[in-house]
C-alpha cells in the first residue's frame, strides 16, 4: 500500500518532487522512492504490507516501470502464469508482477488483476507513454492535472498536486452548491477547476504531444450466484464472502477489523474471526450518553465471534481540535459527520500495532440497504426527486436561502448537480433499482464513501480492505434479481439471510441506523462544537472567505439551531463548517473558472460581486 505521484511532460522541479513525496509520507511511512528522467518522474511512499523486506518502487521490467498503490490479491497466480511465459520476478511483493504483466499483455493487463489499485505505468519503449489505471470499484483514488503545455501530473491526493504542479488554486464556481447537494463532488469532477479524479475502471493513456486518451473498461465476467430462492442465493453469497475474506486476511502485517455494530461490519468481522481466531476489532464511540450509540451491538457481536474488541472513545469536546486535521486529510470537503471519528478510529488502529483493517464498506450500495433506495423503489410520486433530495446535505430551499443573490443567479446559468442526477433517473421507472444502483455504486460510493475511507485510513497509515468491493462480490450482486435485494420495503434481503447463523440475531435483524456522529445532539448551545461553528461561520469571516454565502442567512441558520435544534439545520451548520474549514486548509481558494475562450475568467470578489478579469 502506497501513495504515488509523478508526471509526464509536467516539468516538475526536483524540489517540487521532493516536497510532494514528503507531503504524502503519512500514507507511506516505510519507504520513499523517486525515479526521474527526461520529461518524466515516478514517485511513491510505501506502507509495507506484503514482503516488507522487498517492494522497492518503481517496479521494473526492462523499459517498463510501475508505481502502485493497493493490493493485488491474485499476485501468486499471476506470478506462476508469468513464469510459464518466461518472466522471472524475484521480488515477492504483490505489485512486483505489474511491469511483466503489462509487458506481456499491454493495455489489457488490468483484465488479469484481482484487487484494489491505483497505478501508473511508464513505458519507455519506441513511443514513451504513461498509463494510469484504477480498479473497478474505485477503492483506490487517483487524481490528475493537465497543464497548458500538454503535460500531465498525477497523485494519490489532490493536495499533492498543488505542490507538484500548482494545481488546485481555484474552485469550480458551482463547487459549494455541488457539495451541499451531494455531500461531496461525484464523478470525475473535483471541487477544483483543474484537477480531475479518475473514475472506477478507468484507464488513461498519455503520450507526449497528444490529448490523454481515457477509456472505461467493461465489468469483468464473474459467476452469478444461484438465484432460485432467497436461501439458495444467500448460501452462495455466504460462501463467496467467506472465500474473499479469507483471501483478504493474508498479509505480512497485522490484520484487524472495523466493527460498527451493524450487519455489514459484523458479518465481515465474524468471517474474519474464522480465519484469525481472537481477531482484534475496533469500534468508536463518544464519551457521554448520545443518541444512536451502537457500542452495545458491537460488544454483542465481538463476544459471539470471540473477537477482542477495542473501544475507541472520542471526547466531543475535542472535535473542534480534530476537525481541521480531518478536513486537511480528506483532500476535498465531505459533509459526512463520521469523518472526524473515522480518522480517530484509524489512528487508534495504527497505534495498537495494526496495519491492515477489513471493513464492511459498500454492502448498502450493492444490495439496496439505504432508506432512500427502498423508498424510491416503491414510491408512487416523484421518486427520482425524493431520492436526489435525500442525498443532499442541505435541502434545496434552504440552500437557496443561504446563498448570496449573485451566486443564485450564477447557478441559474449552470447545470447543477441536482439537475444532472435527475437527468440520469428520469425515464427509468421500469428499472428503478438498476438506475439507483448505478448512481450508488458508480458515482456516490467511489466519491463520497471510498475516497473518504482511503484518505482517512491512509492519514493514519492503515490499509483498508473491503471484501464487498471484490470483483466477485460486486459482479454477483449486479446479476442478482431485484427482489432478492429489495422487496416489500426490506433491503439487503439476501445479505441478511447470508448472515443467519453467523451474526447474533439481535444484530442481524435490528433496524439499520447510520454509523455517524450524533451531530444534531452535539451542535447545541453551550457545547464546544456549537461555539466553534459560531466562530468559524461568523459574518466577519464569511465576508472575507465565502462570497457564495449570505452571512446574515448563515447567522439566522445558527440562531435557528440554537433556539430549536433539529437534524436538518444541524447538518446544514456542520456542512458549512466543514467547507469553510476545508477552504482555510486549502489556502482559501476562491470560486473561479479556467480561462474562457476569449481569455476572460469569472471570479468572485471578496464583496460577493461577480466581475470579469483578463486571464493571465
Amino acid at each position: 500500500m502506497c501513495r504515488i505521484y509523478g508526471h509526464m511532460g509536467g516539468g516538475a522541479l526536483p524540489e517540487d518532487l521532493r516536497l510532494t513525496g514528503a507531503a504524502l509520507r503519512h500514507g507511506g511511512p516505510d519507504g520513499h522512492y523517486l525515479d526521474e528522467g527526461g520529461g518524466w518522474a515516478l514517485g511513491a511512499t510505501r506502507l509495507a504490507v506484503m514482503a516488507p523486506d522487498q517492494g522497492a518502487q518503481p517496479y521494473r521490467h526492462g523499459p517498463v516501470r510501475v508505481v502502485f498503490n493497493g493490493e493485488i490479491y491474485n499476485h501468486r497466480a499471476l506470478r506462476a502464469q508469468l513464469a510459464r511465459d518466461g518472466y522471472h520476478i524475484a521480488d515477492r511483493c504483490d505489485g512486483a508482477v505489474l511491469p511483466a504483466l503489462y509487458h506481456r499483455y499491454g493495455l489489457s493487463f488490468t483484465e488479469h488483476l484481482d484487487g484494489m489499485y491505483a497505478l501508473a505505468v511508464l513505458d519507455l519503449r519506441a513511443e514513451p507513454k504513461l498509463v494510469l489505471s484504477v480498479d473497478e470499484s474505485g477503492v483506490k483514488p487517483l487524481y490528475y492535472h493537465r497543464d497548458r503545455q500538454g503535460g500531465l501530473s498525477f497523485a494519490s491526493e489532490p493536495g499533492a498536486l498543488g505542490i507538484l504542479c500548482g494545481a488546485g488554486a481555484r474552485l469550480r464556481p458551482e463547487a459549494l452548491d455541488t457539495y451541499l447537494t451531494t455531500k461531496t463532488p461525484l464523478g470525475p469532477r473535483t471541487v477544483f477547476t483543474d484537477i480531475t479524479a479518475m473514475e472506477p475502471a478507468e484507464t488513461l493513456v498519455v503520450t507526449p504531444g497528444r490529448p490523454p486518451r481515457p477509456y472505461r473498461r467493461r465489468a469483468p465476467a464473474v459467476p452469478a450466484l444461484p438465484a432460485g430462492s432467497l436461501t439458495e442465493a444467500a448460501d452462495g453469497l455466504r460462501s463467496l464472502l467467506r472465500a474473499e475474506t479469507g483471501r483478504l486476511a493474508v498479509a505480512d502485517a497485522p490484520v484487524a477489523a472495523v466493527l460498527s455494530g451493524g450487519l455489514d461490519s459484523s458479518l465481515v468481522t465474524g468471517l474474519l474471526a474464522r480465519e484469525i481466531p481472537g481477531v482484534h476489532c475496533f469500534h468508536i464511540r463518544y464519551r457521554g450518553s448520545w443518541p444512536a450509540d451502537e457500542s452495545g451491538h458491537a460488544r454483542t457481536a465481538a463476544r459471539a465471534f470471540g473477537a477482542r474488541l477495542h473501544e475507541v472513545v472520542l471526547d466531543p469536546a475535542r472535535i473542534p481540535e480534530e476537525l481541521p486535521r480531518t478536513v486537511r486529510a480528506l483532500g476535498q470537503p465531505n459533509a459526512d459527520p463520521i469523518t472526524v471519528s473515522t480518522l480517530a478510529l484509524f489512528r487508534a488502529v495504527r497505534e495498537a500495532g495494526f496495519t491492515v483493517a477489513l471493513t464492511g464498506d459498500a454492502a448498502d450500495e450493492l444490495f439496496g440497504g439505504y432508506d432512500r433506495t427502498r423508498a424510491a423503489v416503491t414510491a408512487e410520486g416523484d421518486w427520482a426527486g425524493d431520492y436526489v433530495r435525500a442525498l443532499a446535505a442541505v435541502p434545496p430551499a434552504l440552500r437557496a436561502a443561504l446563498y448570496h443573490p449573485e451566486y443564485r443567479a450564477l447557478l441559474r446559468g449552470t447545470t447543477t448537480a441536482e439537475q444532472e442526477l435527475l437527468r440520469r433517473l428520469r425515464g427509468r421507472d421500469g428499472d428503478r433499482l438498476a438506475a439507483l444502483t448505478e448512481i450508488e455504486t458508480g458515482l456516490r460510493m467511489p466519491a463520497y464513501h471510498l475516497r473518504r475511507v482511503d484518505h482517512l485510513s491512509m492519514a493514519g497509515a492503515v490499509e483498508v480492505r473491503p471484501p464487498f468491493c471484490q470483483r466477485s462480490v460486486t459482479g454477483a450482486a449486479r446479476q442478482l434479481p431485484d427482489h432478492l435485494k429489495v422487496h416489500g420495503g426490506v433491503g439487503k434481503r439476501v445479505l441478511q439471510e447470508a448472515a443467519r447463523g453467523l451474526v447474533p440475531e439481535s444484530v442481524r435483524t435490528r433496524v439499520k441506523q447510520p454509523f455517524t456522529l450524533p451531530v444534531a445532539a452535539m451542535l447545541t448551545p453551550g457545547t464546544p462544537l456549537f461555539d466553534y461553528a459560531r466562530e468559524v461561520l461568523a459574518p466577519s469571516e464569511l465576508r472575507l472567505s465565502a462570497p457564495e454565502l449570505d452571512p446574515a442567512a448563515v447567522a439566522r441558520l445558527l440562531d435557528r439551531q440554537a433556539a430549536a435544534p433539529d437534524a436538518t439545520s444541524a447538518l446544514a451548520v456542520w456542512s458549512l463548517l466543514v467547507f469553510e474549514l476545508w477552504r482555510r486548509e486549502a489556502g482559501r481558494p476562491l470560486p473561479g473558472r479556467a480561462p474562457a475562450r476569449h481569455g476572460t475568467a469569472i471570479r468572485y470578489g471578496t464583496s460577493g460581486a461577480v466581475r470579469a478579469e483578463r486571464a493571465a
